[in-house]
């Protein structure tokens, strides 16, 4: 592992980037344990959720996680989980509500009324953008993007990026992992350290029998036991 102001680097085959996320993980944790208030218990359990496994492939399942957490963010309908046709539809029986107050000479309700109508509309308009720009920026990159960029999450906690830089029958991945509080990362860096000093050997988690390469790449995968056997304690 390399260790810079840009954060912490790793390359290796795909049990490197999958032990390097790893590490990181279990060193924010400790430090959220011992009871550093920087560590955004939400925000990790969302690098956590994003960070490569060993069962899982580059170009699927880290792609899709990819596509996903940077896709644009839901708006108020979506959030309410309101479509844009209940927000139009429910804009109408404000308007209607608006000419009826008018009728009965009750302009302040009717104003009021209008107000919630065009509210309606522009919580509609937003949902129905959201979802069209969403939709188009899925296909872009995971077709795109993905060719071009490396994969990466981006939250107030970490900044990371994977790269696949070797294509061939032994693929290497870079992975590098940036904490974004300065003061932070030198406490991540002290636990890394001390990993080093008191894990002979690092337990790689395995959802299933396995073997990492495999599930990545569809390559014959390396005899992942002289990995597996010690957690941090």
């Amino acid at each position: 592992m390399e260790e810079s102001v840009s954060g912490f680097k790793t390359r290796g085959g795909w049990v490197d980037a999958v032990e390097h996320g790893e590490r990181i993980v279990r060193a924010l944790k400790d430090l959220q344990a011992d009871g550093e208030e920087d560590v955004s218990l939400a925000a990790l359990d969302e690098f956590d959720e994003w960070r490569p496994k060993s069962h899982e492939r580059l170009d699927e399942d880290v792609n899709e996680k990819t596509a996903d957490q940077a896709s644009v963010e839901e708006g108020e309908g979506e959030k309410a989980g309101k479509d844009p046709d209940e927000d139009l539809q429910k804009a109408g029986e404000k308007l209607t509500e608006s000419y009826e107050s008018l009728e009965d000479e009750e302009t302040d309700e009717a104003v009021d009324k209008w107000g919630e109508s065009l509210d309606y509309v522009a919580r509609a308009a937003d949902s129905a953008g959201r979802k069209a720009v969403r939709k188009v920026e899925d296909a872009v990159y995971r077709n795109v993007m993905t060719q071009i960029a490396p994969y990466y999450f981006d939250n107030e906690l970490v900044s990371a990026n994977l790269q696949r830089v070797n294509g061939d029958d032994r693929p290497e991945y870079v992975f590098e992992i940036n904490v974004n509080d300065d003061d932070l990362k030198i406490k991540v860096s002290n636990k890394l350290a001390d990993y080093e000093s008191t894990v002979d050997r690092w337990h790689v988690d395995t959802e299933k029998v396995t073997d990492a390469a495999e599930a990545a790449e569809g390559v014959e995968a390396p005899d992942l036991g002289d990995q597996a056997d010690s957690e941090t304690t």
